[in-house]
């Protein structure tokens, strides 16, 4: 028989966060852990004492059938940074207090490339002391910007829920007969993994996107204008897909030319918000065409009807291996998904360093961007496909999706 573990969500959330949390809880239990504790909105929930026995709400089958298809944190989040160990060493002894005090054997924190540094500061910490609790990242990111692994997830369902939506705005553009313009504004501060699904939508049934704008590639607002001006001729709609951290020359990110950002939280990230209205509004100006602007904003990482079952499914995976990872005796560790083979698509799991991970960005490879900068390759979309594969419908009553909340 273990002892208990721990488990928290970071960061934030996915449409598939919570299968990795069924994945932890269910394969914890299975294996013989005493009581699966779980974090209220973690790290910082847990310096406050706030925690729960998850048994006490995950009781049947169905909860966690209902809990797999519950988009957000079941937990609650945070975006907490822990300071250096010598920075406040009694942070950590307060920590490690409260998980002697509860009898931890392992601790899981699902989370993406901030969450990984509080693995690798809590597992260092514990080398630090000689202290046996274990301690293993679940990743997840609808970013797909963690390092060493081939995606992060969190990101296929995303990505279906881009290329869907994609897909429904360029249908709407083109009921008119007169010349308009729609700049679609995607998730991605300095990764465009989530803009480059908006490539997706071209198909038999649908011309595509015209333009894409990624945070890799530095912005010049007058070519982009000129671009615009090339491709617009006609009565013809265009749809633009562009990245929230699109940045020009100076650094800046395009949304702070038109208002200041005031609110960094404690990692240091700007809240960025208004690219694609800036945008747009230039265009307009400059064209004096119709053009409007869509933000996906929280609806890319909370469209829990819109899941891919591959995601789904990787994510519960995670959460499983980690476990079996930390009861074999493995610590400061991350789960990986490592693909094997393309077609068929097979994806298996495998677990490497935090210290490669933690604060580390994966970005798409400049060899996967167009050379002007404004589209993706075939490369891309095939990487992408496979993740968005196959549904899991919710569990509807009454007409709409039914979830478990804490």
């Amino acid at each position: 028989m273990h002892r208990n573990v721990i488990v928290g969500q970071s960061g934030g959330p996915t449409a598939v966060i919570n299968s990795s949390l069924v994945g932890v809880y269910k394969t914890a239990k299975d294996r013989g852990a005493k009581t699966v504790y779980g974090m209220r909105h973690g790290i910082k929930g847990l310096l406050d004492r706030q925690y729960v026995d998850l048994s006490d709400h995950i009781k049947s089958d169905l909860d966690i059938d209902l809990l797999k298809r519950t988009p957000s944190s079941f937990l609650g989040s945070c975006r907490f940074k822990l300071p250096e160990i010598k920075e406040n060493i009694e942070m950590y002894q307060e920590i490690f207090s409260i998980l002697e005090e509860l009898d931890i054997e392992a601790f899981f924190y699902i989370g993406g490339n901030d969450s990984m540094d509080t693995i690798k500061k809590l597992s260092d910490y514990a080398i630090l002391t000689g202290s046996d609790i274990k301690f293993m990242g679940v990743p997840k990111t609808i970013d797909n910007d963690l390092a060493c692994t081939d995606h992060t997830p969190g990101y296929g369902s995303a990505a279906k829920f881009i290329a869907a939506t994609t897909k429904e705005i360029i249908r709407d553009g083109l009921v008119y007969d007169y010349p308009n313009i729609t700049i679609m504004e995607i998730m991605g501060r300095n990764a465009g993994w989530l803009t480059a699904a908006a490539a997706l939508a071209k198909g038999e049934d649908c011309e595509g996107v015209d333009m894409i704008c990624l945070p890799e590639v530095t912005f010049d607002l007058d070519n982009f204008l000129n671009k615009v001006k090339e491709l617009q001729t006609g009565n013809r709609s265009m749809v633009i897909a562009v990245s929230e951290g699109i940045k020009v020359a100076d650094g800046r990110y395009v949304c702070e030319l038109a208002d200041h950002v005031e609110y960094v939280d404690a990692f240091g990230h700007k809240q960025l918000a208004g690219t694609g209205k800036f945008l747009a509004d230039k265009v307009g100006g400059e064209l004096g065409l119709k053009t409007r602007s869509i933000e996906l904003s929280t609806l890319q990482r909370c469209a829990a009807h819109m899941t891919s079952r591959v995601d789904i499914t990787e994510a519960f995976q995670v959460g499983g291996a980690a476990v079996k990872a930390a009861f074999e005796g493995e610590t400061g560790k991350v789960v990986v998904l490592v693909r094997e083979s393309e077609d068929p698509y097979i994806c298996t799991t495998d677990c490497q360093d935090v210290h490669k991970i933690a604060n580390i960005e994966k970005k798409v490879p400049l060899e996967w961007i167009s050379p002007d900068g404004y589209n993706v390759s075939e490369e891309l979309v095939h990487y992408i496909r496979p993740l968005i594969q196959a549904e899991l419908s919710p569990v509807m009553v009454d007409g709409l999706p039914r979830h478990l909340k804490l």
